[in-house]
């Protein structure tokens, strides 16, 4: 089931980022919200994001911290299924 989990999180995680990518070109979506949304996810899971997400902490701290917070909300609603 753990397998299945982290599968799911990563296809999720990938989801958000490509909507993301695809909302910055778009007016009508934040593409921002989502790519950092997907990052949230995908933090948990791959050592390159943590490493972007390290770099971008000290570049953008308010946007970081913008993404904490996503990250526990998602993790919260992870932890319920």
């Amino acid at each position: 089931m753990s397998r299945i989990k982290g599968i799911g999180l990563f296809i999720i995680g990938w989801f958000f980022v490509l909507f993301g990518i695809i909302g910055l070109f778009l007016p009508i979506l934040q593409g921002i919200l989502f790519i950092t949304i997907g990052l949230a996810i995908l933090s948990s899971r791959s050592e390159l994001i943590k490493r972007f997400l390290k770099y971008l902490e000290g570049r953008f701290p308010h946007q970081y911290e913008q993404m904490e917070v996503w990250k526990e909300k998602i993790s919260h609603w992870f932890k319920k299924s």
